[in-house]
């Protein structure tokens, strides 16, 4: 037996490829026997690296690879007691489905009738019992990665690993394939090592899941922990539907975001400036009167089991998934449960802000044009000699399709009390101020429901109507796809 129930411990494995990238870097895992385990992430985010180090097809540039405890980082694939089943099922065509299951047991030179009470017993396993003499060819692609399977618990592996198994299904096989993948696995007690980019997926399957981003672990949870807890803004953001938020910590256990001010759960310190995830079941729709925040509905989508509404509050975007139906052009409030709120303490304090184009091809702010050059945002564009903006085939820009949005740090922000101010972009109301040592740290809220976060080292008063002056060429524009 492995230490501590520990089938497989990974530590500190880097893999660096000749060119210098590094497609993992300082992973550790332990996996217990008998565990379902997911490498859940977006593509090159080096899962498929991690589990070809595992089988041994691809050896780790630093550090260990231990199976019940000892060391097999630089044992071959033959010698380690793990299989692989590969998203391509690569079945041998001229060989009927016994022959492609019963394969590497002939290789070991195993007694026929041993062979044959084997290859029996895992397809009866897989749901093909029955099938031994047809032609692969004949197969659909869930029969065909079923046969992928049988030839993979065949070798009674103590590993199984798969590698996007169901990736070539249509979506009602995959479901269907999930459940059954999930009963093989309680059935036959052995350590699964899973990789998908389907977070439901995952959600469905694991006992535990490892969420990727560029070769490094961003958090390892149960499937509960990782849609409840996630640990930073790309593991909520990639698990589920999520909206995210910046705010700002305003008291115990009250937090303003949004556009408003929200009971939570966490504990965090005052002033602390944060990221709030609110799953979009978690948000209840009430009357306008009623809600933390209101707004008015811009599109209804009906998704089978619920609708999907999407809200405008401000400059927000708040999406809803409920059981009742709403009207688009209606107003509503919203309200969320203090636990239905995930507070993450902020990365960054840089202000992001929504900008629009408008009728004359020009970015603006709050009916302020933004002297900014569109053709640099915009890859291939040019303007004519209206001044009008068009891609690289000439057709003139549509400015509703496009989506920019701003950034600015919150000591780039100036405010005046004279909201006459001709630089003045926008203007609001001070509703929080925390001394951070050598300046103040203001939330404003404006006109549009927008918080902006903004340092000075003066002293305003709470309340006070302030008008923020935000220089254009301390701006950072990005496209939104």
């Amino acid at each position: 037996m492995g230490n501590n129930g520990n089938i497989i411990e990974l530590k500190h494995i880097t893999k660096v490829y000749e060119d210098g990238f590094a497609a993992v870097s300082d992973f550790n895992l332990e996996v217990k026997r008998g565990e379902f385990v997911t490498f859940l992430g977006p593509s090159g985010c080096g899962k498929t690296t991690t589990l070809r180090m595992i089988a041994g097809f691809d050896l780790p540039t630093e550090g260990d690879i231990l199976l019940n405890g000892k060391d097999i980082s630089q044992l071959p694939p033959n010698m380690r007691p793990i299989n692989t089943v590969f998203q391509r099922y690569a079945l041998f065509p001229h060989m009927n489905i016994f022959e492609n299951i019963a394969f590497g047991l002939k290789q070991k030179k195993m007694p026929k009738d041993e062979i044959r009470r084997k290859v029996r017993k895992v397809l009866e396993l897989v749901d093909l019992e029955g099938f031994e003499h047809r032609s692969v060819s004949t197969l659909s692609g869930g029969q065909q990665q079923r046969v992928a399977i049988a030839r993979a618990l065949v070798n009674e592996p103590e590993i199984l690993l798969l590698d996007e198994p169901l990736g070539a299904l249509d979506l009602k096989m995959r479901k269907e394939m999930q459940l059954e993948l999930k009963a093989m696995h309680d059935e036959l007690g052995i350590t699964f090592i899973y990789v998908t980019h389907d977070q439901e997926e995952a959600l469905t399957m694991s006992d535990k899941i490892v969420v990727m981003s560029e070769g490094k672990i961003q958090q390892i949870g149960t499937p509960e922990d990782i849609y409840n807890e996630p640990a930073n803004a790309f593991v909520a953001d990639f698990i589920g539907e999520s909206n995210i938020f910046n705010g700002i910590m305003t008291g115990p256990m009250k937090a303003r975001f949004a556009g408003g001010e929200f009971v939570c759960v966490d504990d965090v310190p005052e002033g602390t400036q944060i990221t709030a995830v609110v799953r979009p079941e978690d948000i209840v729709l009430t009357g306008p009167e009623r809600g933390q925040i209101r707004g008015r509905v811009i599109s209804v989508i009906f998704k089978g089991i619920h609708y999907e509404i999407t809200v405008e509050s401000g400059r927000y975007e708040v999406v809803i998934q409920s059981t009742k139906s709403a009207k688009v052009g209606d107003q509503v409030g919203m309200e969320v449960e203090p636990d239905g709120i995930h507070i993450m303490i902020a990365e960054d304090h840089t202000n992001v802000f929504n900008v629009d184009m408008n009728r004359n091809h020009r970015l603006e702010f709050n009916g302020t044009e933004l002297n900014t050059s569109l053709t640099q945002l915009i890859r291939g564009s040019h303007r004519n000699e209206n001044h009008e903006l068009l891609d690289e085939n000439g057709e003139v820009i549509d400015p509703e399709k496009v989506r920019v949005t701003a950034a600015i740090e919150p000591q780039d922000i100036r405010m005046t009390d004279d909201t006459d101010d001709e630089n003045v972009l926008i203007e609001g109301t001070i509703s929080n101020l925390i001394y951070k040592g050598d300046h103040y740290s203001y939330v404003i809220n404006t006109e549009l429901g927008q918080d902006f976060i903004v340092d000075d080292e003066y002293l305003w008063n709470m309340g006070d109507l302030v008008g923020l002056i935000i220089p254009i060429d301390k701006m950072r524009f990005t496209l939104k796809k």
